[in-house]
Parts: C-alpha cells; structure tokens; sequence
C-alpha cells in the first residue's frame, strides 16, 4: 500500500495549494486506492475509488453528498494547470493539442476547455475548465499467473486480446504482461522483443525521454503514436518479437494488424468491451475473430473486484481454459 500512497503523493505536488491540502488529509487507505482526481471549474472537488464518485468535504472527509463538497474555484484550476505545464504551456503544446498532459511518475491529465482549430486540425485547448489526473499505478507481478495460458513451448506467445470494459484493469495487466514477457525468466521462457506502441502515453508513462513504468529490458516504446503508424514503423525498423498495443478500434488498426502477422510478429492487444459477443458486433472487429488472428482472448470484469480475470478462451474453438475467477490483485 505504501507504494500506491507515495504515488498518490507525488500527484498532489502538482495541484493547486488549497486542493492540495485537502488531499493530503484524507486517510491514507482511500489514498491508495483513488484511481482518479477531477477539478471542474465551479463544480465540487471529486475523486473516484471503487468504482464511485466521492466528493471532498472541507474537513477532507469523503462524501457522496454533493452540497458537502469543495467548490472548485478558477484559480484553482489555473495554478494546478500552471503546476502540470511547469508554467511554460509552449513547451506542452503538441501534448495539449491532444488534450492529455503526461507528468512525472506516469501519470496523466486529461484538459476540458475552448478548443481552437486551424487549417491542420486542432491548434490548441485553452480557457482551461477542467481537470481529470488519472493515477498510474504499476502492479508488478499481477500476470505472473497469466504467462503461461499464452506462451507457445516457451519459445513464442499465442496472439493475445484483452478485452474489457473501462477501468477494469486491462491497461495495468497490459502493463504488466510486457514487462514479464521482455525481461524474460530463467528456466522457464526467453526474453522477447517487444515494440510498445503507446499512443495516448498510459502504457509506458514516457517522460523525458524516460518510461515511468518498469516495461522491460527489452522493450522500446513508441509514445504519442497511432497504432497503425506505429505498428508499421516498427515492422520497418525494430525487429520485434512482439507488438503491444492498448485499444485497437479503428479500420487502420486492423490493416496494421495483418501486415504485422503477414511479417511473423505477435500480438498483444487490449479493447474495450463486455465479452466476445460485443466485440462480434462490430463488423471490423469481427473479421479478427472469424480469421482466428487471435489465439488468446482474456475477458476482465469487476465481478470480484477491479480486473477480475472471468475468462481466457482459446482462440479457434472458444473453450475456456481458466479454471477460476480472479481479480488482479490475487482476490477469489
């Protein structure tokens, strides 16, 4: 818990005075477990844990009655985006066109605001009104279980896809199964290449050049890239093993996605969704499953808390292999 704590921490060294000391008092098992932080201007201070919304009193006590909160002011939301840009919004521009800012430690903060365009597409978000700092968490050891439902004789993985609904862990088990798969382990499974493909900056945490998050020795982190570019700049360049990518969609997606097999290379790849059948009901998504691209399909809920693994189906024939429920965290 200390971990999570420390990380919740760093957070509030980029949030404006007042709110600041009111995080810093609440207790510290809520601080563990606070997965989001929002500041709207003139609306109640919120953050999200367990799958709620709580609203912070001024005493920091945590309330699901929306009277009892702190009003966000705009000063507030001016010093906290002063605090995230380092007060230098140029040097965030390309960032702030995408309306998400990464920080330090990994963490990443979602901009509401006036946005601007030019002939090229969105030039800038500014008359910042919200705020949304997402708390990157890393669970190192959390796919230690997971490993050997995809590795193929120890030498290769099957072609995975992790489906699941929002918040329900497939980033953080992402995360996770990259770092086992590049480091490798002794006796058991060789170390992979890996190439991340990391678009909106959530995977790796790149900061500085630098990821935030342990994703392996061998493991090299395109960030801030489409996935269909960046699987193709990767098939080019890297060599790689694997591919890793979070939440593939798009048309572009999945032509990438066969050039990548056409080239021999694994795939690692999340999406959101409630099963199988409602990945089937999207006609471009369906096409993967009907080619049987994937060989793997692990299906997360929060029927036992957050990332409960609910099933991993093999790929041709859809039979269950998993024997039994579990969350992420180890909970039955």
């Amino acid at each position: 818990m200390l971990n999570e704590i420390n990380s919740f921490n760093k957070v509030l060294e980029f949030i404006s005075q007042d709110i600041r000391v009111l995080l810093e008092s609440i207790p510290d098992d809520a601080k563990s477990r606070i997965e989001e932080i929002r500041l709207r201007n003139k609306s109640p201070l919120s953050i999200y844990l367990d799958g709620k919304d709580y609203f912070i009193g001024e005493d920091s006590d945590l309330t699901e009655k929306i009277d009892d909160g702190y009003l966000v002011k705009d000063e507030d939301i001016i010093n906290s985006f002063q605090l995230i840009t380092n007060h230098s919004i140029y040097a965030f521009s390309e960032d702030i066109r995408k309306g998400y800012i990464t920080i330090t430690g990994g963490h990443r903060v979602g901009l509401g605001g006036k946005v601007v365009y030019d002939k090229n597409g969105i030039e800038m978000i500014n008359s910042i009104s919200s705020l949304n700092i997402r708390i990157a968490r890393q669970k190192k050891g959390i796919s230690n279980h997971i490993i050997p439902y995809i590795l193929n004789n120890n030498r290769d993985i099957y072609n995975t896809l992790i489906i699941s609904p929002p918040q329900c862990g497939k980033t953080t088990l992402l995360r996770d199964m990259i770092r086992n798969l590049s480091n490798g382990k002794e006796n058991s499974y060789r170390g992979f290449k890996i190439s991340l493909i990391d678009e909106r900056s959530e995977i790796a945490g790149l900061y500085e050049a630098s990821p935030q998050m342990d994703v392996g020795i061998r493991t090299d982190v395109l960030d801030g890239c489409l996935k269909s570019d960046g699987i193709m700049i990767v098939i080019r360049a890297m060599s790689p093993d694997i591919i890793a990518v979070d939440e593939i969609g798009g048309d572009s997606d999945i032509r990438s996605i066969h050039e990548a097999l056409r080239a021999g290379i694994r795939l690692i790849a999340t999406i959101h969704g409630y099963g199988l059948d409602d990945i089937r009901h999207r006609l471009n998504l369906n096409s993967l499953i009907q080619d049987n691209v994937f060989q793997r399909y692990i299906i997360l809920d929060r029927s036992q808390g957050v990332g409960t693994i609910r099933h991993i189906l093999e790929g041709r024939f859809l039979k269950d292999i998993y024997k039994r429920k579990r969350s992420l965290d180890g909970n039955y």
